[in-house]
């Protein structure tokens, strides 16, 4: 075994590095630190060709945390794995609302997800958004319907939810919602993707 003496402030760097060399072809220099963050956080260098952005979505959803528009996520998990930090510089916070009682409740009394009720509590606010979504495709169905009633205009949807059921119907669907989009085809993503492309825009700011 030739393992690798590296220092420990040099380990992310020479990881870009592979994959830079690995990835295969050039990349779009807009898309390529996002697409390069969500590889290194998954070792799955298919999102380089699954990861889908609508025109100008980056540059919209720069724009957007330097407003100081704030992140909603469907997980807690994902809101953990987001730069607050830095994010809070430009005013912006990130909000989860799945263990919300009011958002359970509602839940319950509606006999639907709380991912589907926290989209509309998101909406009742009356604020700009950027939504995180990487685990609850009933999110992305819900926040197309939000939008096709007028109730909501986010400023981008990271659509990334992982899964079988509806996964790749939902996201296929927020596609067609008119707004920007960066999304996962297909199966795969997860609440750490959605948080690798919110890190990836925010480091940029």
């Amino acid at each position: 075994m030739n393992l690798k003496q590296i220092a420990p402030g040099e380990i992310e760097k020479r990881s870009f590095e592979i994959i830079e060399e690995e990835v295969g072809r050039e990349l779009d220099p807009v898309l390529k630190p996002i697409i390069k963050r969500v590889i290194h956080t998954t070792a799955d260098f298919s999102y380089a060709d699954t990861l889908f952005f609508s025109e100008n979505a980056v540059e919209k959803g720069l724009q957007a945390l330097r407003e100081g528009v704030s992140i909603i996520t469907d997980t807690n998990m994902g809101r953990a794995g987001i730069n607050k930090k830095k994010l809070e510089k430009y005013g912006g916070k990130v909000h989860c609302f799945m263990a919300d009682e009011d958002v359970a409740a509602a839940a319950l009394a509606q006999q639907t997800t709380r991912a589907a009720v926290s989209m509309d509590k998101a909406a009742a606010m009356q604020e700009d958004f950027i939504f995180a979504i990487g685990n609850a495709p009933t999110a992305l169905i819900r926040l197309y319907e939000l939008i096709q009633e007028e109730k909501i205009r986010p400023r981008l949807i990271i659509g990334v939810p992982v899964g079988f059921v509806n996964v790749v119907e939902a996201k296929e669907l927020i596609l067609t919602a008119g707004v920007p989009v960066i999304v996962a085809r297909g199966r795969k993503g997860g609440s750490n993707v959605a948080a690798a492309i919110c890190n990836a825009l925010i480091y940029q700011l």
